[in-house]
C-alpha cells in the first residue's frame, strides 16, 4: 500500500549504537518515539532510550527501578512460570514486566537531521513507585512559554500518564500522574480553547470498550475532566485493534488536525489523521479511511518489534503546509519524514457534522 510520507534519505537518523548507555552494566536496545520541539533556534528530540543488560544464553534479564537504584532481575528461560512470547513484555509468576527500562534523553540539531547530545542537560528518568518500569513516549506542548511533557509512566501498578513542566529544560516541576492506569498517548493542545486546556488521551478497557482516543479539558493542565470518546477502532481496517494520539494537534483553518497511530490484529502500526472542530474539538469532522504512512522501508519492517511506524513528535514548518515528523521505526530506530497538510486533507473523509 503506497503512502504519502516523504521519508528522509538519511533514515534511520538514530540507532542504538549512536548513544552511550546511561550506566555501566546496561546496553541500549532501542531508540524510539521522540517528543519534538524547537528551542534556542534548534530542533530538539526527547528520545525514549530503552536499555537492558547484555542477554546471556538460557537467561532473560531486565532492569527495574527501586528506592535504592537499578535492580537487575534474571529468570531462566526454561522456568515453567515464565511467559515470554512478546519481545516487549514478559509475565513471571503472574506479574508483568517490561524487557527493557526506558528513560528520556535530550538531543538537538541545527539542521533537523544530524542530532547530538548537548552538555549540561539532564536525563529524565522514572521516579517513585509509579515509574519503576521507566517512562516512555513523551509528547511536548509549548503553551504560554512553558513546555508541558506528558509521558507514559510504567510500573507493576499499571500504565498511566505523567506530567512534568519546564521553561529551560534543566529544571522541571513534577506534577505526578495526571491520568491513572490504564492510560497513555496523551497529547495536550498547544492553545487554550475558550480558556481551557484540551488533551487527547487513550484509556484502555480489557472487557468492555477498547483502545480508543478520548478528549478531556482542564482549567490548569493538571486536573482533567469532561472526558469524551472521539475515535474508535474500525473493524476490517488498518486501525482495527488500537488507536492512539500522536503529537499535539495542529491548528489549521479547517480544524484541529491530529496525526494518530493505529494497529491491526497483526500488530502492524500505521499512521492516519483526523480533523476536529476548531471551537469544540470533541467533534470529529473528518478522518482518513486509508493510512497516510505504512511500514515499508527495511528499517520499519525489521527491528526490535518490526512492522511499526509510530510518531509522537512533529514540527510545522513556516510554510504552514509542511509537517516534519520524527518517528520510531520497528521500535528500534528514530527516523524522519515530511507530510503536506494539503495532501492529508485530500485523504480526509468528512462527516455530516
Amino acid at each position: 500500500m503506497k503512502d504519502i510520507a516523504k521519508r528522509f534519505e538519511q533514515n534511520p537518523l538514530l540507532s542504538p549504537k549512536d548513544l552511550p548507555a546511561s550506566t555501566d552494566g546496561l546496553q541500549i536496545t532501542c531508540l524510539l518515539n521522540p517528543g519534538v520541539f524547537q528551542y534556542e533556534g534548534k530542533t530538539w528530540l526527547l528520545v525514549r532510550v530503552a536499555e537492558r543488560p547484555e542477554q546471556k544464553e538460557g537467561v532473560i534479564s531486565f532492569p527495574i527501578l527501586t528506592e535504592t537504584g537499578t535492580e537487575i532481575i534474571e529468570i531462566p528461560t526454561n522456568d515453567p512460570e515464565l511467559i515470554a512470547t512478546d519481545a516487549r513484555v514478559i509475565n513471571y509468576k503472574g506479574v508483568d514486566y517490561l524487557t527493557t527500562l526506558s528513560h528520556l534523553r535530550l538531543l538537538c540539531s541545527e539542521d533537523g537531521i544530524n542530532f547530538y547530545e548537548p552538555k549540561d542537560y539532564p536525563l529524565l528518568v522514572g521516579e517513585g513507585m509509579l515509574e519503576t518500569f521507566g517512562i516512555e513516549d513523551c509528547r511536548v506542548a509549548l503553551i504560554d512559554g512553558k513546555y508541558y511533557l506528558t509521558f507514559t509512566s510504567v510500573s507493576d501498578n499499571g500504565v498511566g500518564v505523567g506530567l512534568r513542566t519546564t521553561t529551560d529544560w534543566k529544571t522541571f516541576e513534577k506534577h505526578g500522574m495526571i491520568l491513572p492506569a490504564h492510560n497513555k498517548d496523551c497529547a495536550i493542545f498547544e492553545e487554550k480553547i475558550n480558556g481551557l486546556f484540551y488533551a487527547l488521551h487513550r484509556p484502555s478497557s480489557v472487557d468492555i470498550g477498547g483502545n480508543y482516543i478520548w478528549i478531556a479539558s482542564s482549567p490548569d493542565g493538571v486536573h482533567w475532566g469532561n472526558h469524551k470518546c472521539i475515535i474508535k477502532t474500525r473493524k476490517g481496517l488498518w486501525d482495527s485493534k488500537r488507536v492512539g494520539a500522536g503529537a499535539a494537534p495542529i491548528k489549521t483553518e479547517k480544524g484541529w488536525l491530529s496525526i494518530y497511530h493505529g494497529a491491526n490484529e497483526n500488530h502492524q502500526y500505521c499512521l492516519g489523521a483526523f480533523l476536529m472542530d476548531l471551537e469544540d474539538p470533541s467533534k470529529v469532522i473528518a478522518q482518513t479511511e486509508l493510512p497516510i504512512m505504512v511500514p515499508s522501508a527495511e528499517y520499519e519492517l525489521t527491528g526490535f518489534f518490526g512492522n511499526v511506524v509510530f510518531t509522537n513528535g512533529h514540527i510545522v514548518e513556516p510554510d504552514r503546509d509542511t509537517v516534519t515528523i520524527y518517528y520510531g521505526a520497528s521500535d528500534e530506530f528514530v527516523c524522519g519524514a515530511k507530510f503536506s497538510i494539503k495532501e492529508i486533507y485530500s485523504l480526509l473523509k468528512f462527516n455530516n457534522v
